[in-house]
């Protein structure tokens, strides 16, 4: 764990049963207090009021919003609790939920939009003309025991696939969601840059949908071979990359691809993926990141190159990823980190991920190992 980030113990009660009910009074969670301070603290456990379930969490992934958030600070509140990659198992339900009964076993979908805007009506919901500013529809996430959400917003789990695999569902979902805004078609060449779990995911699904020619570019060792294991054709470091002066707008690289997705929101990498570009080509913008990239405009004019964004999911995201992830053929144990990691484990593997020492995605799981 790097200096300045450390973690914290603090169980503040029991969690004796409430008289009557088969469910504890408090669940264990892991809260935010500052960047990379993490508290293991009790929780009150939550009631379901209309419309929605209460779900015993079962495993939680680490995503790169949650590195931002909890390590490095972005927007998050003291006191919050982060998690939105998660799947478990319905405990209770409130009211008005007339299509969900306890036991059964789901994964945390896309928050509902309104459903009626332009947007909405177009098949877009990602741009809801009427969402908040908030991407997810419940107070506190996934790592805790138990989480309250809209019934909503919750989908069932195909029988074949297990609660740790579903927990990709979202980050594939993303994925998916970047593909989509690219227009890749077979035939098509890909560059994904950046192999964290959504450039995995990403490559995994590009190859699955019959793109045979995706190369990736990583500087970290162990996502290199990561990208490798899940079927990129070729995989380099961002020192390979040609990038050329504004003089030169119609030179082209000699690894010209059809299709960028730039998965790492890293300045220096989207810039040299807009020089990745043949004529025509595309550039997805997935990963998020602090410092704005620049490009020249006329190598966008003459060559006609398109930059765009990717937020979130399609339409039919979820129920895609989870079609993918219980197919049999998708290469799900590769995508993820062998070693589970509990509440009080948090702090340490935002770290791992942030240094790229962890290459697979991390699943958080409700449980205390400290020592």
């Amino acid at each position: 764990m790097a200096p300045g980030h450390r973690l914290t113990l603090r169980l503040v009660s029991p969690t004796d049963a409430v008289p009557g009910s088969p469910l504890p009074a408090v669940m264990t969670a892991a809260v935010y207090q500052s960047p990379g301070v993490i508290t293991v603290e009790g929780r009150p456990v939550p009631d379901p009021g209309p419309g929605q379930v209460l779900v015993r969490v079962h495993h939680c992934g680490i995503c790169g919003s949650d590195i931002h958030q909890l390590r490095d600070g972005w927007g998050f509140k003291p006191g919050a609790v982060a998690g939105h990659e998660w799947t478990g198992t319905i405990v209770a339900v409130g009211d008005e939920v007339g299509t969900w009964s306890v036991g059964e076993r789901v994964v945390g979908g896309p928050s509902p939009k309104c459903g009626i805007c332009r947007r909405c009506t177009e098949g877009k919901p990602s741009q809801c003309e009427n969402r908040s500013t908030l991407i997810t529809d419940h107070n506190d996430g996934a790592f805790a025991e138990y989480i309250l959400v809209r019934a909503a917003g919750v989908l069932r789990l195909p029988d074949n696939l297990s609660t740790r695999h579903a927990a990709l569902a979202e980050p594939l979902a993303v994925a998916l969601h970047g593909i989509t805004r690219s227009g890749i078609a077979p035939g098509d060449t890909a560059m994904v840059i950046g192999a964290g779990p959504i450039g995995a995911l990403t490559v995994a699904a590009l190859r699955h949908m019959g793109i045979d020619d995706v190369t990736v570019v990583e500087p970290s060792e162990g996502r290199r071979a990561l990208a490798r294991n899940v079927g990129a054709t070729d995989v380099i470091d961002p020192s390979e990359l040609e990038t050329f002066p504004s003089w030169e707008p119609e030179r082209m690289s000699d690894r010209g691809v059809h299709v960028v997705l730039e998965c790492s929101g890293k300045k220096a990498a989207i810039e040299a993926g807009f020089h990745q570009l043949r004529r025509g080509g595309v550039l997805v913008m997935v990963g998020a990141g602090i410092e704005h990239p620049t490009f020249d405009p006329n190598r966008m004019i003459l060559n006609e190159l398109h930059v765009c964004g990717s937020f979130v999911y399609d339409l039919d995201g979820f129920e895609r990823a989870l079609e993918l992830l219980s197919s049999g053929d998708f290469p799900n144990d590769l995508l993820i980190d062998p070693d589970d990691v509990p509440l009080d484990g948090v702090a340490g593997a935002l770290e791992a991920l942030a240094t790229g020492r962890i290459a697979g995605k991390v699943m958080v799981i409700p449980e205390v190992h400290s020592s």
